[in-house]
């Protein structure tokens, strides 16, 4: 094996900067919070919530600009069967981030919450709340581990080192920071690895068009030079399937921790919708040399190249098409600054991930369903404990596993189909309870899994509509094998029947349980009868400096003064009796949770 010194050169210099930024970004806001008295372990998770503008669009932007995206629009683009129409990921992220600035991130930010499962547990109690961390958890993590596993081989591909060595080093950086300085470190380090991205690749596209290999990407968009128009078509009977493929990106990229971990951060809730459409501008800005890159691909004669006469697309390398553009159609240097603009792609995705996934187990499992009397050194060192082991638990997912992608393609579609559905209702759709919640997870998680995941060769036990069969090659045993293939939006559909489960199950319990049709008694959930019950959370009690701190005790945010309310939730009383007066005739909830 040939190990190119000035390629490993170049990603120990990059490795090393990160690192060094990661580092000093926790040493410069270790005090951050202390002045207003917010916890340490709500610092590491949201920042203290004075993440501004410049950062903040840098962070929630790099968050989406992850290695699987700039891998994968490249990849796509290049497919002759698919092609730039095909390739949704650019357009579905920048929506979804326009979506949840209109209508999610608002509500959510001005209400102070500190991770997306809070409203869930303050509505539909702690055992729910497990239940949704678990879909949420499988999509951090599985990402996590898809994008360290695409790094490793795009590593192999140019620098020609162990791919296990590579992930193993990567991960490490990434959990080491993380561990250090929290969103500080994530957010600092995100803004150098978005500037990597964009400098790395956008220099790799010049080089790669002037190669003589390569013909005029404008005649290749549109005639069959070497392989199919690279501007690519949806057939008619493929329409639906792109349909429920660009409502999946859209709606399905809103219910993730680590966006609403960027919202929640915002020094207000109004800079929280301005990230957001910033971070749509820059997802649309970033994709632009993948496309370019995956149009040189289908426009090249490989035969010209030292790569060989056989093509990508031949020997199932589709999905190495960036790494194997910078290779071989670009000078050496040029492509080892592609080849951090990758790494930092990479990097700026995995912190994210298993920070949000710490965060969401050290407060919403470990603090409010178990250890309510934790002290905030405890969840910090719980968080510190659980960052190092899902980190870790990704980075074995990468090495070993072989279907890391099909899990984490099934796991984002759970994501999709069980907690959007309950995050629109907990947020906008008055009277819904725990007995419908359940229903949803339920009607959810079957109409998703009965469709089957090629991927996974997880085969159907629901055949939809339209369904075929396709001659489908294994990705682990290199084998054609049939396979079922769904062309009905059945994702959707999953998700539009576990919403409206959720709404119905919902009002029939209530009115059930209100009318004395089934007995009180019989309410075993504790969610519409029993009003003082502890496992409800607007009910319980948060624990933050040794005060009980009711859930929905919150305190308005205001435009740049939010700082100054850091810690989420206010004792009524402490504050003056005007203060609350204006808070009761100004919060948005009030009516919702007495009524409830």
């Amino acid at each position: 094996m040939t190990v190119h010194v000035e390629g490993l050169v170049a990603i120990a210099l990059f490795y090393l900067l990160i690192l060094f930024v990661g580092i000093w970004a926790a040493w410069k806001n270790k005090h951050s919070g202390e002045a207003e008295g917010t916890d340490r372990s709500e610092t590491i998770m949201v920042g203290g919530r004075d993440i501004g503008l410049f950062v903040g669009g840098f962070t929630m932007t790099a968050t989406w600009v992850g290695g699987g995206y700039i891998n994968g629009t490249a990849e796509y683009v290049y497919l002759p069967d698919y092609g730039l129409a095909w390739a949704q990921a650019p357009f579905g992220y920048a929506l979804s981030l326009v979506v949840g600035g209109l209508f999610f991130a608002k509500p959510m930010r001005s209400r102070g919450y500190v991770t997306m499962l809070d409203p869930f547990q303050q509505l539909y109690g702690k055992r729910m709340g497990g239940l949704l961390f678990i879909p949420a958890l499988m999509g951090e993590i599985f990402w996590s581990a898809a994008i360290l596993s695409a790094l490793g081989a795009t590593l192999s591909v140019i620098v020609d080192i162990n791919i296990k060595l590579s992930v193993v080093i990567s991960a490490l950086i990434a959990i080491f920071y993380t561990l250090v300085g929290g969103l500080y470190s994530v957010a600092y380090t995100d803004v150098v690895q978005l500037f990597c991205i964009f400098v790395g690749l956008w220099i790799s596209v010049p080089f790669a068009l002037m190669n003589p290999a390569v013909s005029d990407i404008a005649v290749t968009a549109v005639k069959q030079v070497y392989q199919s128009p690279w501007r690519g078509t949806v057939q008619r009977n493929d329409t639906w399937v792109w349909i429920d493929n660009i409502c999946l990106l859209m709606l399905g990229g809103i219910p993730w921790q680590v966006y609403f971990q960027r919202v929640l951060s915002a020094s207000s809730a109004t800079y929280a919708q301005v990230l957001s459409f910033l971070a749509a501008f820059g997802c649309l800005v970033m994709a632009v040399p993948s496309v370019l890159i995956g149009a040189i691909g289908a426009s090249t004669d490989w035969n010209q190249t030292s790569y060989g006469a056989v093509p990508p697309k031949d020997r199932d390398q589709a999905d190495m098409i960036l790494p194997i553009v910078l290779q071989h159609l670009c000078p050496p240097f040029v492509s080892f600054f592609g080849l951090g603009a990758v790494s930092a792609a990479v990097m700026s995705s995995a912190d994210s991930s298993i920070l949000s996934a710490s965060s969401m187990f050290a407060r919403n499992i470990y603090q409010l369903a178990f250890r309510q009397s934790a002290s905030d050194r405890e969840i910090v060192w719980v968080m510190r404990i659980t960052i190092f082991v899902f980190g870790g638990l990704a980075t074995v997912m990468a090495l070993v596993t072989g279907t890391v992608y099909g899990l984490w393609y099934l796991s984002s579609d759970l994501v999709y189909v069980i907690i959007f559905p309950q995050l629109l209702s907990v947020l906008f759709i008055k009277g819904t309870n725990t007995y419908g919640s359940v229903a949803a997870y339920l009607f959810g998680m079957l109409l998703r899994i009965g469709g089957g995941e090629p991927y996974l060769r997880l085969p159907p036990f629901i055949f939809y509509p339209g369904w075929t069969t396709e001659q489908q090659m294994n990705h682990m045993t290199g084998l054609m094998e049939e396979v079922v293939v769904q062309r009905f939006p059945f994702k959707t559909v999953s998700m539009l029947a576990s919403f409206l489960g959720n709404v119905g199950v919902s009002y029939l319990a209530k009115y059930l349980f209100e009318s004395g049709k089934i007995s009180h008694k019989y309410d075993f959930l504790d969610a519409v009868v029993s009003k003082d019950s502890g496992e409800i959370m607007d009910k319980t009690t948060l624990v933050s400096r040794g005060n009980n701190i009711g859930l929905s005790e919150m305190a308005p945010v205001k435009p740049r003064l939010s700082v100054t309310l850091a810690a989420a939730f206010t004792r009524r009383d402490t504050l003056p009796t005007e203060t609350v007066e204006e808070e009761e005739e100004s919060s948005p909830d009030s009516s919702h949770f007495d009524e409830e």
